[in-house]
């Protein structure tokens, strides 16, 4: 199960309900006009670019980017000086691009939801599995560092 338990995934669904939503159901509701569009790659582009940041600084690192994994090091440079958690981030500022691109103002929930998926299922045991590894580290880290932004 951990195999297909995986963030991408989540976001994969959460984007298809998306569009979807915003293609069959939009019962009228538009975000409305050009900005939308240009909002919504803003948020694609940063989502993604933070994605890449934090895969190649764990890369750098040398430690696993699998969230069901203990990470080898813990790593605190790069872009994890300012998110213990942007690929996450970069998944929410993702979807709600695509939302926004996809004129599915019906899919705005899905955002909190993802995000508390994310949260629940990813963050707080790889936090657990990190917090008893690290000791110490991870505890100046977390007063350090918000989990979000």
């Amino acid at each position: 199960m951990r195999r297909i338990d995986l963030p991408p995934l989540w976001l994969l669904g959460s984007a298809l309900l998306a569009w979807a939503q915003g293609r069959y159901l939009s019962l009228g509701l538009s975000f409305g006009g050009d900005w939308a569009q240009f909002l919504g790659g803003l948020l694609v582009g940063a989502g993604l670019l933070l994605m890449l940041l934090a895969v190649y600084e764990l890369r750098r690192q040398r430690t696993t980017v699998m969230p069901h994994r203990v990470p080898d090091r813990l790593v605190q440079s790069g872009i994890y000086s300012r998110s213990r958690n942007p690929i996450y981030l970069g998944d929410v500022l993702v979807l709600g691009g695509l939302i926004l691109r996809f004129d599915a103002v019906l899919a705005l929930p899905l955002l909190p939801i993802l995000t508390w998926v994310l949260e629940r299922r990813f963050i707080v045991p790889e936090e657990d599995r990190m917090r008893r590894k690290y000791r110490a580290d991870f505890a100046r880290y977390e007063q350090k560092v918000r989990r979000w932004v």
